[in-house]
């Protein structure tokens, strides 16, 4: 079916135009004003040196683009009442964006001292990149945003995010032409492939190409247009092209363009919810846009040309403090936009002004999707303990402990169709997570033949072999409100690691503005992790998230090792459950013994921290001669072991073995929320007993976590250290100096009671290694001691 533009938007008339036009040219006034005014903000007298702000910082070269993008739009919500969020790639446009929120009366309503008179806005220009202030980014302190801008390439994912689940939802994505040019910018443009008609909402690209980065040209806008075109086309879009600076004449095409663009979206989305779909993926439109760069602003300076090219980016005229003919000229290009005609004697904006703005929660700037923690609502969670591996004896039963998160996700997304989504690189079932499919498909909007397992169209399992996708689709569905998780590969992880520093630092950075509503965690789940790569080798080995996930600020990081599947289903359903937090869960896929039982999981997991008395030979009474800490699922295997060792062979020689599960259990508590108490930490390490503490990751995080506890010089910490290959699991122990030989070793190296026989169970150790490193060349495979161990009997005993 199709839908005539008249039907939906009327044409551009002399009222509209005026009323877009208008506040286009505020924005535009605003935007230079808070690059460089901290007085006079309405040029009511002569313009002065001493008016210009000491430093110029800020970005004008893509500013008019994202303003006369946000009028247009604002005219369409107007005559439509479609829901719309904003967001934007070349996100050094911040001042646009502010300027928006203001026009909109959204910012004053958030930040109340900014008012809407000459006082507010010397305060709304003064703020901007300056001390005390707020960033020149489209940031989290903007409102209507949920996207970072400066973050390059991460636009569309977010905003594909946004509207999955969120069929009433339109998000209007404006790509950077220098965003374009980025890795993640370009797989993200496969968003469509995984778009359903029905239940989803739509996303607007609107690709503007204003011809040049910060200091050069950029490709696509140099690229011939047909080339351009067949690149996006190919990407399963319709092209829709609008090109110019001529004025009144660019108003009325973009508006034709957009008025085009949104019936095409609507059509989709009608034929798609009465019934009349064929299934075949939907052609969605995309607007190239493209403008000279720094529209409107000073053609020449100084004899060189300026709009249109890249000098134009941040700030046209940098003298201007200084040199009386850039004054002048800065003078002369604000009051180009007439600021008489639209702002009133006090300051506020005209009522022309006003009328250009969608009403209510209908602003960009006041939409609640773009404030998701108002629209959050809470998962209908099973009972975590439904899923219970059994564990009679601590140490001798196996399992796969994420195939029991797996059967706990399917029954979250059975209970929330609407806002739940797992998120994965194509690893779902890899990752023992595949119990899911069992009620849901895979999102797949491309052709689907017979023989595929778990795709159609109606499926919302996301994979997708891009992480960049994954985590950034993710993103903006949390921040719109809904849940999920994002698994993959632990190496893999770090691809898209500066996603997760940028989301930790979003979180931080919200929890300082009181309107902003918490929104759901971000949850990662690592699997397939460095200690059990072993067909994929050394490539595949890197625990690095955790590192950069510790440096995030105590508000936000949580970084657990749930040691077995009773853990982990502890610790997913407290995640579920929490809001505005990065939760890293860090666990293997394959085979592992199981340790706690439900209660005992919960009650050890509810701590953080534990000692487990079965595991050691301590007795309380006074301190041991050593205490084995772990965490992390492979080192708390060795940990275990490396004490049955020293039971065994050292009688009376005193073990404890302390498992950490939440690894911000380790800081002070002024250093980070869950940092247990000083009688806490003395009661699991002592004050003066020497740790050996195997660690899943790399050393040095325990101790920079440890850092101020009493001699923390004493945690001796086993780690990953980049020794790997494709070999055993055992041997990757075993490289990285952290098997249960290395451990026991240490402990006797390290303890202040050199005990009889630790000379010879030390040598017994090397010979243990010795054996190992010519057992697996010779049979490929582990030492059967190694391979089959578990503690059995023992731990009764």
């Amino acid at each position: 079916m199709t839908t005539a533009v008249s039907d939906l938007l009327p044409t551009l008339d002399d009222a509209d135009l005026n009323r877009v036009d208008a506040w286009w040219r505020a924005a535009n006034y605003l935007t230079i004003g808070q690059i460089y005014l901290q007085a006079n903000p309405l040029l009511r007298e002569p313009l002065k040196a001493e008016h210009i702000k000491p430093r110029l910082l800020g970005h004008w070269g893509t500013s008019p683009g994202l303003s006369f993008v946000y009028a247009h739009v604002s005219r369409l919500i107007r005559h439509t009442g479609q829901q719309a969020i904003y967001l934007t790639g070349p996100g050094h446009g911040g001042p646009a964006l502010v300027a928006a929120g203001y026009l909109e009366g959204t910012y004053s309503e958030v930040y109340p001292d900014v008012t809407l008179d000459e006082p507010g806005l010397r305060k709304l220009f003064r703020q901007f990149s300056s001390p005390g202030g707020i960033p020149s980014h489209v940031s989290v302190t903007t409102p209507g945003s949920i996207h970072e801008g400066g973050e390059l390439g991460y636009v569309l994912v977010h905003a594909f995010g946004a509207v999955m689940d969120n069929p009433d939802l339109l998000a209007i994505a404006v790509v950077g032409d220098g965003e374009a040019e980025t890795g993640p910018l370009e797989g993200s443009w496969k968003g469509v492939s995984f778009l359903n008609p029905v239940h989803d909402g739509a996303v607007l690209p609107i690709l503007h190409l204003n011809g040049a980065k910060i200091s050069g040209p950029t490709v696509l806008g140099r690229k011939d247009p047909a080339e351009v075109r067949a690149l996006l086309s190919g990407h399963g879009y319709e092209v829709i092209e609008v090109e110019g600076d001529d004025l009144p004449g660019m108003h009325h095409r973009f508006a034709a363009a957009l008025g085009e663009a949104w019936a095409r979206i609507r059509a989709i989305q009608q034929s798609a919810r009465e019934g009349e779909w064929d299934g075949a993926r939907p052609t969605w439109p995309l607007i190239v846009l493209r403008t000279p760069k720094g529209w409107t602003g000073p053609d020449e300076v100084d004899g060189v040309q300026v709009t249109g090219t890249w000098r134009s980016h941040q700030v046209p005229l940098s003298g201007v403090r200084d040199n009386p003919g850039h004054l002048a000229l800065l003078e002369q290009w604000l009051k180009s936009y007439r600021p008489d005609e639209l702002f009133d004697a006090d300051g506020a904006p005209v009522a022309l002004l006003r009328e250009q703005d969608p009403e209510g929660d209908l602003r960009m700037s006041a939409n609640p999707n773009a404030n998701g923690g108002v629209l959050t609502r809470e998962l209908d969670m099973p009972d975590f303990r439904d899923y219970a591996v059994e564990v009679k004896l601590p140490a001798t039963g196996r399992a796969e402990s994420t195939r029991r998160l797996g059967e706990m996700m399917r029954d979250i997304y059975a209970r929330n169709e609407d806002r739940f989504r797992l998120f994965c690189p194509d690893e779902t079932n890899s990752n023992r997570l595949g119990a899911v499919f069992e009620v849901s498909d895979r999102a797949f909007m491309e052709k689907v033949y017979d023989g595929d397992v778990a795709l159609s169209r109606d499926g919302r399992v996301m994979e997708v072999l891009s992480e960049h996708n994954c985590h950034g689709w993710l993103e903006g569905y949390n921040l719109t409100g809904r849940h999920g998780m994002f698994a993959t590969y632990e190496a893999f992880a770090m691809v898209s690691a500066s996603q997760t520093v940028q989301h930790g630092k979003w979180l931080q950075e919200a929890k300082n503005l009181p309107w902003r509503a918490k929104v759901p965690s971000f949850n990662v789940l690592l699997t397939s992790t460095a200690w059990r790569n072993d067909h994929n080798g050394f490539s595949h080995q890197g625990p690095g998230l955790i590192q950069n996930v510790l440096t995030q600020r105590g508000d936000v990081s949580r970084v657990y090792l749930p040691p077995d599947a009773n853990c982990l289903l502890s610790v997913a359903d407290h995640c579920f459950r929490s809001r505005s937090y990065i939760n890293l869960i860090v666990i293997d896929k394959q085979p592992q013994l199981q340790y706690l039982g439900m209660d005992e999981a919960i009650e050890h997991c509810t701590r953080g921290a534990g000692i487990w008395d079965w595991a050691g030979t301590d007795d309380g009474a006074s301190d041991p001669d050593i205490v084995l800490a772990c965490a992390g699922d492979v080192v708390t295997m060795e940990t275990v072991a490396a004490a049955q060792i020293l039971r065994d062979r050292l009688p009376g020689f005193k073990v404890r073995v302390v498992n950490v599960v939440d690894l911000m259990t380790l800081p002070r508590p002024k250093d980070h929320p869950h940092g247990m108490s000083e009688t806490q930490f003395t009661e699991l390490f002592t004050d003066t007993v020497d740790v050996v503490f195997a660690f899943h990751g790399y050393p040095g995080a325990i101790h920079q976590l440890v850092h101020g506890r009493p001699d923390a010089d004493r945690f001796r910490v086993r780690g990953f250290i980049e020794q790997g290959t494709t070999t055993t699991p055992f041997d990757m122990t075993v490289r990285n100096k952290a098997s249960r030989y290395h451990l026991v070793m240490d402990a006797i190296n390290n303890a202040h009671r050199l005990p009889r026989g630790a000379a010879d169970l030390k040598a017994w150790c090397e010979a243990q290694l010795r054996r190992h490193e010519a057992y697996v060349v010779e049979h490929l495979e582990d030492m059967p001691e190694v391979r089959d161990w578990s503690l059995g009997d023992w731990a009764t005993s």
